[in-house]
């Protein structure tokens, strides 16, 4: 399956999509979070990798949910990030880390704030079981309220017998006033990466099967 995307538009009409993609990893070992944008939707801009960390840090990131301020644009169109992400894309089901991330910018997705985590970490077999492997689902999105980013994703804790501790969650006090540093950036893509082979490839899962 192909990642699954999340679009935003700003106060002028300009699209922003994001998805998950390993381009900028050697050998596709794991996944970024990506970005392109338009004003016409016609034309796009080259992807750019959101730097949330170095290409050889070895975590994985995915599904991301974004929000752009719709009372910003351009230069200075705010957006907020969130997103899954093992801080090892080498781990197996039984060791496997989910967590949450946060990121933001204020000048158009140039550069970005160092990252945030939001919430606990969750054990994958915290997670209910599928024909596919474990799954939180694809469940996340962020929003801005008056100007505020609201984050919206899955939290877990251990089950209670064979019952799940799975729910939707918020976080509060984010910004994405504040000036990142880490810039945003084409560099060293290896070519589109719609691949079948590459980590958490476009669903739901959190299944360490889902690796490769």
């Amino acid at each position: 399956m192909p990642p699954l995307p999340s679009a935003e538009i700003d106060g002028s009409g300009k699209v922003y999509v994001a998805w998950q993609d390993c381009r900028f990893r050697r050998r596709c070992t794991s996944n970024d979070i990506v970005m392109t944008t338009s004003t016409n939707g016609t034309s796009w801009t080259s992807v750019v990798r959101v730097p949330i960390d170095s290409t050889t840090s070895g975590a994985d990131h995915f599904t991301p949910g974004l929000a752009v301020d719709a009372a910003s644009s351009g230069s200075t169109a705010r957006l907020a990030l969130t997103y899954y992400y093992y801080p090892s894309a080498s781990c197996s089901a039984s060791t496997c880390q989910l967590r949450v991330g946060y990121v933001s910018s204020n000048n158009g997705g140039s550069t970005w704030t160092a990252p945030t985590q939001l919430g606990s970490t969750m054990n994958v077999s915290w997670l209910p079981n599928t024909t596919q492997g474990r799954m939180f689902g694809d469940y996340i999105s962020t929003s801005f309220v008056a100007g505020t980013p609201m984050p919206f994703f899955c939290a877990g804790t251990a089950p209670v017998g064979s019952t799940f501790n799975v729910r939707l969650t918020t976080a509060t006090g984010l910004s994405a006033a504040a000036a990142g540093s880490a810039a945003a950036s084409s560099a060293g893509a290896r070519g589109a990466s719609d691949n079948p082979n590459s980590p958490n490839a476009g669903d739901g899962g959190a299944s360490a099967g889902h690796h490769r």
